[in-house]
Order: C-alpha cells, then sequence, then structure tokens
C-alpha cells in the first residue's frame, strides 16, 4: 500500500484553534483509496516549518504529499494553484515576520502543484461541498510549505504528487473568533477525504 503524509499546523494569529490540526489527526492512519495516511502537525515558523516538512518526507518516505491551511475568512475548499519562492506576511508564532525574503535561494520563482486539483475541485462540488481553484497560496506559512514540498520533489522525486489544500474554519473556531463562516468538522474531514480518494483514482 501506498503512503501519504498530510499535514496541518498548529493555532496561531487569531485563531485559537485550528481545524487543519484536527482533520490531520482524525485522519492519521487512516486507508483512503490506495494509501494510508501519515498525519503530521507542522509548527507556524518561517524558519523552521519548511525543514519539518522536509524532515517528515525523508523519515517516512510518502508517495504522495498533501499540506492542508486554514484560511479563515473562505467558505470554500480550495486546491492551491501555485507557491511563490517568498516569505512576506504576519508574524509567526515567534514573532518573526519576514518582508520579501527567499524561501530557496536560486529556486524557481514559483511552482505549480503536482495534485489533480481541478479534478478535486469537480469531486467536492459533485459532493455538495463549496470549492474552487485557487491562484495563490499567499505568502505566509501555507505558500512556505507548499513551496518546499515542491522544491524537494523537483530535486529527488518528480513523480511525487505534492500540494497544498485550503479549508475554512471549523465552527468550533468561527464561534470563538465570531467574525468568519464556518463548517462542521465531519464536513471538513469528508473534503479533504474526497481529496485524496480523486488523487488515489
Amino acid at each position: 500500500m501506498k503512503k501519504l503524509l498530510l499535514t496541518g499546523f498548529e493555532p496561531f494569529l487569531a485563531f485559537p484553534v485550528n481545524p487543519t490540526m484536527q482533520v490531520v489527526e482524525r485522519l492519521d492512519g487512516t486507508v483512503i483509496g490506495d494509501y494510508k495516511v501519515c498525519g503530521k502537525v507542522l509548527w507556524v515558523n518561517f524558519n523552521a516549518s519548511g525543514e519539518e516538512l522536509l524532515t517528515y518526507i525523508n523519515e517516512e518516505k510518502p508517495d504522495a504529499v498533501v499540506s492542508l491551511g486554514l484560511a479563515g475568512g473562505r467558505y470554500k475548499v480550495t486546491p492551491e494553484r501555485v507557491a511563490l519562492n517568498v516569505k512576506d506576511g504576519e508574524p509567526d508564532n515567534e514573532g518573526h515576520q519576514p518582508i520579501d525574503e527567499t524561501i530557496e535561494e536560486g529556486g524557481p520563482p514559483a511552482y505549480f502543484s503536482t495534485l489533480p486539483i481541478r479534478e478535486m475541485v469537480n469531486r467536492l462540488s459533485d459532493a455538495g461541498l463549496p470549492a474552487a481553484i485557487s491562484n495563490s497560496a499567499g505568502t505566509y506559512l501555507c505558500n512556505n510549505v507548499m513551496y518546499a514540498g515542491l522544491h524537494w520533489a523537483s530535486q529527488h522525486r518528480p513523480d511525487m504528487p505534492s500540494g497544498f489544500l485550503h479549508i475554512p474554519a471549523s465552527f468550533e473556531l468561527a464561534v470563538q473568533h465570531g467574525k468568519i463562516p464556518g463548517w462542521p468538522l465531519d464536513d471538513l474531514v469528508k473534503g479533504v477525504t474526497l481529496c485524496i480518494e480523486t488523487l488515489s483514482d
């Protein structure tokens, strides 16, 4: 059986709960299609999260990598199309706030996702779950991790699908935050599961 590395993030900024962490913990060890899921939670740390992802890739030797990030304020599951070679944004959990920094010195300006993002969106929509392709993962930690995974794959495993999904807040987080839409956690888990099934197909 093939292995899929599924990553999420710890809570950060104004989000005391991170549903990506909950989804990853729920799916860790499950079998979805041809994949056994290995779930890991990453730090919200510009200087460490990319290396942390690569450590898990080298330890687990997955056949595919799907990383999850919270898009507080979005109401759709949004597979990301592009990762940019730049770090810029709000402070991370250590208070570090890079401005126009390069993720990989000498690396390409951008990478396209190697996940079947159009098919994922179609599968989600057919299941009644709002979804759309997003053309930018931003420049915060989500983009940082997406770029790191795709850069590693381009150098070592060009046949390994890798990419990123942004998911909405859970109801639990939406209630605590007070100003963002939310989904039931079960639907977030279902959405990520459908995306992995699509990759397996």
